[in-house]
């Protein structure tokens, strides 16, 4: 679906074909045509192939890529899918990288649809891809290990952070292939972004579905405006046991573990008395290690949290040279395009330190040089 949608919205078929070919797997086979999915006109791409019974490991995908006539990016972003999707199958087998083996996906035609998507998706020039929550779909399904529920473990291992959309359809919507195509490329994940759209692809799945379309839907364009929109975990609890000095540390330990911020609010509790409500920011991926480090460090019994959206600003590191030496701060661009300029603290402290100048000076002298 993947391989279909990229070729839907300009991919070059041909090129993709002729990188197939050079796996030198024997008579492999691209079909592509127009199909109606509840309604809608959709590509559908098979992958037609002599059969094949080769249970293949990570070295061997990796070896037969290696030998290809694909470009260098082409191959790193086929090979980087793949060991994504290997360490997963190692972690949930209990196996290692080198032993895993691959069963449905180190087929031909699942190896043709990894190559064949870093083929399309280098062929396309997108800079970033942002995805909607996924949807897993429900319900059971037979794989080469028995009967597993949906998502299937794999790609529950592969989804760890990404936020999963609910869904009632009794079909397995996302295989281990599919995520672990969209979690090594997808940069964001969360509302529709901002954006001009120039292209837009549609790839079509097997199945036919009662619901709704069975079709993966891939839209190209330009952003638009300055910012740019991502999921983060907001986690809280309310403290009213505990000194100042354990929030203090307890926060220390926040940050050094990579919260994005950390802060407290006075608050009224129950008794009339008083507390802190303790509030951390972070990447989804984070929030687990941090709750522990709640628990542990601020005595608290439950922490309220939620995966909320956030609105950002793009920038960029930069500096700029003073009198005082370089100063290195952040290059901010607003919505409307222009730009200004924050010197980082710990940058403006080390050059007040070395001169006789003071902090405030070296602030105004990093805005000024910007400025000017």
């Amino acid at each position: 679906m993947f391989l279909a949608a990229c070729i839907d919205a300009g991919a070059d078929f041909g090129t993709i074909q002729a990188g197939i070919d050079s796996l030198k797997t024997g008579n492999c086979q691209l079909e592509k045509k127009d199909v109606t999915k509840y309604g809608f006109r959709s590509l559908k791409v098979d992958v037609i192939h002599e059969p094949e019974h080769a249970h293949r490991h990570l070295h061997h995908i990796d070896a037969m890529i290696d030998a290809s006539d694909i470009t260098e990016r082409q191959k790193e972003l086929a090979k980087l899918i793949f060991l994504n999707l290997g360490k997963a199958e190692a972690k949930v087998h209990g196996s290692t990288l080198q032993k895993v083996h691959f069963h449905e996906v180190g087929a031909i035609d699942s190896i043709a649809d990894i190559v064949g998507g870093a083929i399309a998706w280098d062929l396309l020039g997108v800079d970033k891809l942002v995805c909607s929550p996924i949807p897993t779909g429900r319900g059971q399904i037979k794989i080469a290990h028995g009967t597993v529920s949906v998502p299937a473990p794999a790609t529950a291992e592969l989804l760890k952070g990404i936020p999963i959309q609910h869904s009632e359809i009794e079909c397995e919507l996302t295989t281990p292939t599919g995520a672990a195509i969209v979690s090594t490329l997808a940069s964001e994940f969360g509302a529709f972004p901002a954006m001009a759209i120039n292209e837009i692809g549609i790839g079509a799945g097997t199945k036919d579905l009662d619901e709704q379309a069975n079709v993966l839907r891939l839209l190209i364009g330009e952003q638009a405006g300055q910012t740019q929109t991502d999921r983060i975990m907001l986690l809280e609890t309310n403290l009213d046991d505990v000194s100042a000095e354990q929030i203090g540390y307890c926060q220390q330990k926040l940050w050094d573990a990579g919260a994005l911020d950390v802060y407290t609010t006075p608050i009224q509790m129950k008794k009339n008395r008083p507390g802190a409500m303790l509030s951390v920011i972070c990447n989804p991926e984070s929030a687990h290690a941090l709750q522990e480090i709640i628990f542990v460090e601020s005595g608290s019994l439950g922490i309220r949290q939620q995966q909320i959206e956030r609105v950002v600003l793009a920038r960029a590191e930069h500096s700029v040279e003073t009198e005082f030496g370089a100063i290195a701060g952040k290059l901010i661009t607003l919505p409307n395009g222009s730009q200004r300029f924050a010197p980082e603290f710990e940058s403006c402290a080390q050059a007040a330190d070395q001169s006789a100048a003071s902090l405030e000076q070296v602030y105004q002298a990093a805005c000024a040089a910007f400025v000017g």
